[in-house]
């Protein structure tokens, strides 16, 4: 099945969250997958706790990382 979102940034929860605020200021909405919480509504457990993956849309793709690269700059 092709999608049409690509993964942007992989890292833990604290970075995701300040990333996607500044996508959001930019009109960007991004789709945040989080394997830990998944895993815990289904009654299992993950090694990976706070570790989350960042994705937009195809076409936000390059104005998006441009985001992400000032947004690591700065942290």
């Amino acid at each position: 099945m092709e999608s049409n979102y690509s993964k942007l940034y992989a890292g833990s929860f604290i970075v995701v969250q300040l990333i996607t605020q500044n996508l959001e200021k930019m009109g960007i909405s991004p789709i945040i997958k989080d394997e830990t919480e998944s895993a815990r509504l289904a009654g299992f457990g993950t090694p990976t706790y706070g570790f989350q993956e960042l994705y937009v849309h195809s076409s936000e793709k390059s104005k998006a990382e441009a985001i992400v690269a000032t947004t690591l700059a700065d942290f």
